[in-house]
């Protein structure tokens, strides 16, 4: 009897056990005991991990409770000794060890953000939970800006690049090959574009110990709260990464599971909340890794158990991760009316719906004078020249890097809608106004309403409104070539 089968029995365990169920990996054995999961990790060596003596195992099962406990640490209870011998082990037994294993708590698998994508049962509040919290938690993890290897650019497209190395010996299909090559290649003159923007990154410290392992099969709802846990633990190059390689995952399963207007819901809450626009232009280098690991993982599970499900998986990746490398021109849009006018319940839904970056000026206007003691009117002429500033600032950055933006703003002056339409013209993008049509009485009672539910970034008040109606300049008759109206019954 070997050490797995041993564990099977319930006289192996120091607490009750309703049934005993084993989840195997190629890395790892998992069993479930109904209150508890032990996480066991197998003695194997590969390229990218090593498990090979009891040592090491022990030393990385302490790693995966440190690292896991970041995010759950109700999950994540204790590394156990297993004791006895392999035709009577133990669980946190006496006498020699033979064995550790991680201590969980075990939740349902209905719980997992994979299975309610599949049932249909993801909505936008554990869109928005999951957003901020990996926002928070990318905000407050270690940061790498020595000159170690993590995070280079030799090292990231080491991973990328090897990849391939682990996909083609198991294609015959030379559609399927020649496809992976031109992945390859985009790869490559990926790298070279971004080589600079890579190393800044990692010197302005976005190089973080992330999760590294963020698709939506290692995220559950645990307690009614979004636990992400299972990171890299066995291989500190694939944690310490580009906090928007972390997200990527995220960005590309649910774009995979036809959720591109939740991708785009996630990603836009979490660049709001960090204004990390800079990393746009690395964003579809990482989504089209990240769809090549999940071709590999595919391509792999078919080479083990021969399941033409997994290959024909595997394409389905790889076609995704083809699309992410020819997206739409990107375009310019704008919003134009007063506050209150729904230009950011329908800026956001457009966003989703459309894949756009959502620019919200009342964020960024906060972001701006966060800590300026000056900033006692945010509203004032300077502020708000300023704010428009960092508004083009931002769009030039988002449209640089290939994604079409809404910037969500009054615009009620001539300067300001200028600035936009001068940056379209720069850019060489198409250039939209939405233009917000609501009556005087409406905008009036739905700021005063925002300003008792205490809900809202804006801070527009009913003064702020009166003076945007007393100064406010119409669109000019070239502009008006250029809007899209907007009424009150569509937001």
């Amino acid at each position: 009897m070997n050490l797995i089968q041993s564990l099977q029995n319930p006289s192996a365990y120091p607490h009750s056990v309703s049934a005993i169920e084993l989840i195997e990996t190629h890395i790892s054995w998992v069993l479930l005991t109904g209150q508890f999961v032990y996480k066991i990790k197998k003695p194997v060596q590969f390229d990218f991990l090593d498990f090979s003596t009891l040592e090491k195992r022990r030393f990385y099962c302490e790693e995966e409770l440190r690292l896991n406990r970041r995010f759950a640490p109700e999950l994540y209870l204790q590394v156990v000794p297993i004791t006895g011998t392999l035709g009577n082990a133990k669980i946190n037994g006496d006498g020699e060890v033979m064995e550790y294993a991680v201590k969980m708590r075990q939740f349902s698998a209905d719980q997992l953000l994979s299975e309610m994508a599949n049932q249909g049962r993801l909505d936008v509040e554990i869109i928005d939970q999951l957003a901020d919290l990996i926002a928070d938690f990318h905000y407050h993890a270690n940061v790498d800006i020595s000159d170690s290897y993590y995070g280079t650019v030799i090292e990231t497209h080491r991973w990328f690049s090897g990849n391939f190395v682990h996909i083609r010996p198991y294609i015959q299909d030379d559609k399927f090959l020649q496809q992976l090559t031109q992945l390859e290649n985009w790869g490559e003159q990926e790298l070279l574009k971004n080589t600079p923007l890579m190393q800044q990154r990692k010197q302005q410290g976005f190089i973080r110990e992330c999760h590294g392992d963020l698709h939506l099969g290692n995220i559950t709802l645990f307690e009614n709260r979004v636990t992400p846990f299972d990171g890299i633990d066995f291989n500190p190059a694939l944690r310490w990464i580009d906090v928007m390689s972390d997200i990527a995952f995220i960005v590309m399963d649910l774009q995979y599971r036809n959720l591109g207007s939740f991708s785009y819901r996630f990603l836009n809450r979490y660049l709001s909340r960090n204004g990390d626009y800079s990393g746009l232009s690395l964003l579809r280098y990482y989504l089209v890794y990240r769809a090549l690991v999940r071709t590999k993982v595919c391509v792999l599970r078919w080479q083990q158990h021969q399941n033409p499900q997994d290959l024909q998986d595997a394409k389905i990746y790889a076609n995704l991760a083809e699309n992410f490398t020819t997206p739409e021109p990107p375009a310019l849009l704008i919003t134009h009316g007063y506050s209150g006018s729904g230009k950011s319940t329908y800026s956001t839904k457009l966003a989703e719906n459309d894949g756009i970056i959502h620019l919200r000026s009342d964020v960024e206007r906060q972001r701006l004078f966060a800590e300026s003691k000056s900033a006692v009117n945010l509203y004032s002429t300077e502020h708000t020249r300023q704010t428009y500033q960092k508004l083009a600032d931002f769009a030039e950055t988002i449209l640089a890097a290939g994604f079409s933006v809404v910037c969500d703003a009054t615009f009620l002056k001539i300067e300001q809608r200028d600035l936009f339409q001068k940056l379209a013209n720069k850019m060489q993008v198409k250039f939209l106004i939405l233009d917000f049509q609501v009556a005087e009485e409406e905008l009036n009672r739905r700021i005063f309403q925002r300003q008792q539910l205490g809900n809202d970034v804006s801070e527009a008040t009913l003064d702020v409104l009166q003076q945007q109606l007393k100064n406010a300049q119409p669109l000019t008759s070239d502009e008006l070539n250029k809007v899209i109206r907007v009424h009150s019954t569509e937001v």
